[in-house]
C-alpha cells in the first residue's frame, strides 16, 4: 500500500503515479513522509509494540557517528 499517490524514482530524478518508473522500470518509492500529529491515538500501542526505549530499540538506531546508516 502506497503512503500517497506521488511517487519518486530514485534512478531518474522523475516524479509519476504508478509503483514502477516508466522510463527505466525500477521501482518508486512514496515522495512524502507519512503525516505525524502529536496527537497520535494509536501511538502508544505502537510504541509498545516496537518495544520502544528497551536497549535494542536504542541499540537499532541510527547515530550521528556513522553518517545517519544502520548496519544491522
Amino acid at each position: 500500500m502506497v503512503r500517497s499517490k506521488l511517487q519518486y524514482c530514485k534512478a531518474c530524478d522523475l516524479y509519476g503515479l504508478g509503483p514502477k518508473c516508466k522510463e527505466c522500470g525500477e521501482m518508486m518509492v512514496s515522495s512524502a513522509p507519512l503525516k505525524y500529529s502529536p496527537e497520535d491515538p494509536q501511538g502508544k500501542r505502537r510504541r509498545e509494540r516496537e518495544q520502544a526505549g528497551s536497549e535494542d530499540w536504542v541499540d537499532s538506531l541510527p547515530s550521528p557517528s556513522d553518517g545517519g546508516r544502520n548496519d544491522e
